[in-house]
This record gives C-alpha cells, sequence and structure tokens, in this order.
C-alpha cells in the first residue's frame, strides 16, 4: 500500500493544532500540488485486499484522493467549510527548520523533518492513482467531502 498525504493531516496533529489555534499553516510546501488521500479509504483499502485471498498478493496498490490540490488550496477549503478564516503561508525550508527549532523541537527531530520535507515536498506526488478504485470499485473520498466532515466534527474550531 502506498499513499501520499492524508487528507486527515489537516484535521488531526500538528498541522491542525496550528490551524485550529492561529487560523494559519506555515509550511514549506510551495505550490506543490498533492493528491490528498482520506485515511478511511486506505483503511477500505487494506481491508478489501487483505481479505480478498491472493488477489493483491506481492504487489503494490498507490492510493491517492480524486484530484491535486496545493496546501494552500486545500486550507482554503477547510475554511470555506469551517466558515472561518484560514490561511496558509509557505516559506522555505529552512526556515521552516529554523520555526521549528525556536518552537522547541529537538534539533535531531527538526534536521530530519527538514530533510524529509526538503525531499517529499518537490513534487514527486503529483500524480493521481487509481488504487481505491481499483480495489473497491468507487472513486475516492474528495477533499471537500472530508472538510466538510472535520468541519462539522470541530476540528478547526477556534480553541
Amino acid at each position: 500500500m502506498r499513499a501520499a498525504w492524508f487528507a486527515q493531516n489537516f484535521s488531526e496533529g500538528p498541522l491542525a493544532e496550528e490551524l485550529r489555534r492561529s487560523g494559519e499553516l506555515v509550511f514549506p510546501a510551495g505550490d506543490v500540488r498533492e493528491p490528498f488521500v482520506d485515511v478511511r479509504d486506505i483503511a477500505d483499502v487494506v481491508v478489501a485486499a487483505l481479505t480478498s485471498g491472493d488477489r493483491y498478493a506481492g504487489q503494490v496498490v498507490e492510493v491517492s484522493g480524486p484530484r491535486l490540490l496545493s496546501f494552500g488550496d486545500a486550507v482554503a477549503q477547510a475554511a470555506a467549510a469551517a466558515g472561518r478564516a484560514l490561511t496558509y503561508r509557505s516559506v522555505p525550508v529552512p526556515a521552516y527548520g529554523e520555526m521549528l527549532a525556536r518552537s522547541g523541537v529537538p534539533a535531531e527531530e527538526a534536521e530530519f523533518l527538514v530533510e524529509l520535507f526538503g525531499t517529499l515536498l518537490d513534487g514527486r506526488n503529483s500524480s493521481l492513482s487509481h488504487g481505491v478504485r481499483q480495489v473497491l470499485g468507487r472513486e475516492p473520498r474528495d477533499f471537500a467531502c472530508f472538510a466538510r466532515e472535520a468541519a462539522a466534527a470541530g476540528a478547526w474550531d477556534r480553541p
């Protein structure tokens, strides 16, 4: 199973906390477009593949969302769903590392994230795959649907 960025990165964890707290996501993704995939689709594909006998044995199944979005596009959709001003500000990877260090992230972890994001956010994932359709026979969930559900659950409510 291969997947790129999860839609839930915007509703859970550090990125979501930053959006919720400050209304702004500061991140080094630039304008790169990603096929954000809903983790529920990943889970559904894994369960189907594991329960289908040997049908997917030895195969790599790549899953993605149905369209490419920049981080700015994703934050804009979250804002629309939440009815709240949320913004995205891109920063260079080294500046992001400095920001992490200033916020108390241990140096080794900050260095790892700088290296990871410097490589991972180079556009290598800017393509769609058809694993969800291949395994489940349906289209993957769209980010806008995810954003509406996450907003209804309070993902981006002010603390």
